[in-house]
């Protein structure tokens, strides 16, 4: 019988000493690179870097001088304010409310010169000598506008977040005669939403309004 030992049997090799083993390998390469890394990171600049002692430009900012419910508001705002920032931020008429603030939902409505806008598409700086009505200037002496009124005998809101919107832009509505019917109320109040719900009775409150004017 041969006593010779088969390749299958045979041991394996011995790796070399002078060869690097795979954990020594990954040892030696995460070093290098961390501190490659730290070196890079120590030799780059700050992206924001400023002159030593320089401050910031303030943004372009202008005067201007309006009457808002009556009364005379002069301001100086930066030129990129809305109407609508002016008269919450500057003025504490927060009536008017920042719903979409991209003029989709209409709960910022006020008056500028009788005519309804949406007050957080306009620039402030472009409203020079106008007249601005804000739900908070339809009152008189106290009492409740007759859409006010009527808001609340219609029970037309429920949270009440679209309310002041919806309130301006009906007076605005009554005033240029679109409430010949429900149908004409809906189109011409149409850019004002109510995530409650409360259209019809909305329009009803705008159509008891219109009928006692």
């Amino acid at each position: 019988m041969s006593t010779e030992l088969s390749d299958s049997t045979a041991p394996p090799p011995t790796e070399s000493a002078s060869a690097p083993t795979r954990r020594t390998f990954i040892a030696t390469t995460t070093v290098i690179g961390g501190v490659a890394l730290a070196s890079g990171l120590a030799a780059a600049p700050p992206a924001l870097a400023t002159e030593e002692g320089s401050a910031a430009e303030p943004p372009p900012g202008s005067r201007v001088s309006l009457k808002v419910n009556g009364v005379r508001h002069t301001v100086t705002v930066d030129n990129r304010t809305s109407l609508l920032d002016l008269l919450r931020e500057h003025l504490d008429l927060t009536g008017a409310k920042k719903g979409c603030n991209a003029g989709a939902c209409g709960a910022c409505t006020v008056l500028v010169d009788g005519r309804r806008v949406n007050s957080c598409l306009t620039l402030a700086v472009r409203l020079e000598g106008a007249e601005v009505t804000t739900i908070e200037g339809l009152e008189r002496g106290g009492r409740l506008h007759p859409l006010q009124q009527a808001f609340i005998e219609q029970d037309a809101f429920q949270c009440g977040f679209c309310t002041p919107g919806q309130i301006v832009s009906g007076t605005a509505c009554i005033a240029e005669g679109h409430t010949g019917s429900p149908e004409e109320i809906r189109e011409w109040m149409s850019g004002n939403l109510c995530r409650c719900g409360c259209y019809l009775k909305i329009v009803r409150a705008v159509e008891q309004t219109a009928d006692g004017k």
